[in-house]
């Protein structure tokens, strides 16, 4: 078996500088949250590290989370996962079919046994010996235990594969379970209904350059894009915080950008990057775009009720408590000073910002007769 090549040597194959190479690493770097202080650890593992061998299955699913990956905007996706390592079995973007699409499965897991990564794309069914999924013959859920076996690391794309999705949702009639449920190995869980595709790329350029799988949270998701509610750094917070709410999707609120709380928006029970890695180059979201955030990256979100129904109240105060039902909340809240003292403040504040709308409206209409 020849030996495999490093990234480098790959790179200097196809003709790059080592300016090229140089700039290359600062991206890997940038994308895993390191400063410029760590580019040399990612130049180094580059030049040391042999391209990893890739097997990517796909099980239930719509093929979403692949979609999602290979139109990233970062350049780490053409020229790190799509030619970088090696990316040895997919169903979805091989040339080879058949056969020799089988051949290249077998062969990967028997000449890098505990060298390759495992990725996987959907759910997988356990009802009835899992008939509901096959590939070549044999059920996905005698695919996935093979493949493990020898994986020297695995991970879950999208909510299919790290919660079950929709294919679990209630009644499951398939048994449809996710990844880590069925493997007695430690899974990465990268969830999203897709997942952003520079989160893809940042969690397998993490394994790459640090040879471990990045801090998990207790759910198995990556710290680094899972740790904050889409809520705490969504743009339209401001709005939240001062109690100005959409109550329709065709009112003047809904035209000016105010908070879709009251629209069913779940970005405060949703933990992901949306909000700051953001969608298609970079440009926009969900919440920016002017729908609220259907909470696809948490467990059973298709199981959670009606996507456009208000929230019930979660942990940590917030102005919601006072967005319905004010009297009642300060009622309460006359029992602990603090609380009232809080709710008070954010009805100053929302009472401010409609004074200083309505002056910037007059300015303006001032300007226009003069």
């Amino acid at each position: 078996m020849s030996k495999t090549p490093s990234f480098r040597e790959h790179l200097e194959r196809s003709g790059l500088s080592r300016r090229e190479f140089l700039r290359f690493c600062s991206y890997a770097a940038a994308l895993i949250g390191l400063d410029a202080t760590g580019i040399p650890r990612v130049v180094h593992a580059f030049e040391s590290q042999p391209r990893p061998p890739v097997i990517w299955l796909h099980f239930q699913e719509c093929t979403c989370c692949s979609e999602s990956f290979i139109r990233s905007s970062h350049p780490m996706v053409g020229d790190l996962i799509l030619d970088q390592i090696s990316l040895d079995y997919t169903e979805t973007l091989q040339a080879a079919a058949g056969e020799a699409a089988e051949k290249c499965l077998k062969d990967t897991m028997k000449n890098y046994h505990g060298k390759y990564f495992l990725l996987v794309e959907g759910s997988v069914p356990t009802k009835d010996d899992g008939i509901y999924c096959t590939i070549a013959g044999r059920s996905a859920l005698e695919i996935l235990h093979e493949t493990a076996e020898g994986a020297a690391a695995i991970i879950a794309w999208g909510s299919c594969a790290s919660n079950g999705c929709v294919q679990s949702a209630s009644p499951n009639p398939t048994g449809a379970t996710p990844i880590h449920e069925i493997l007695d190995k430690p899974v990465i869980k990268v969830p999203g209904c897709p997942p952003i595709a520079d989160v893809m790329t940042g969690v397998v350029t993490h394994v790459l350059v640090f040879g471990t799988i990045p801090e998990l949270d207790g759910q198995g998701r990556p710290k680094s894009f899972y740790s904050r509610r889409v809520h705490d750094t969504c743009y339209r917070r401001p709005y939240y915080d001062a109690g100005l709410f959409v109550e329709r999707w065709d009112d003047e609120k809904a035209k000016k950008g105010y908070c879709l709380y009251k629209m069913g928006c779940r970005g405060p029970v949703t933990y992901n990057a949306c909000a700051v890695t953001r969608w298609n180059a970079g440009t926009s979201y969900p919440i920016q775009s002017g729908h609220g955030c259907i909470g696809c990256s948490e467990n059973n979100f298709w199981d959670n009720g009606p996507f456009y129904r208000h929230l019930a109240s979660f942990p940590g105060f917030g102005i919601e408590t006072t967005a319905d039902t004010i009297g009642t909340v300060v009622g309460a809240a006359a029992l602990a000073g603090v609380t009232a003292h809080a709710i008070t403040t954010n009805i100053r504040k929302r009472k401010l910002i409609k004074e200083h709308q309505e002056e910037s409206v007059n300015v303006k209409k001032e300007g226009e007769d003069n």
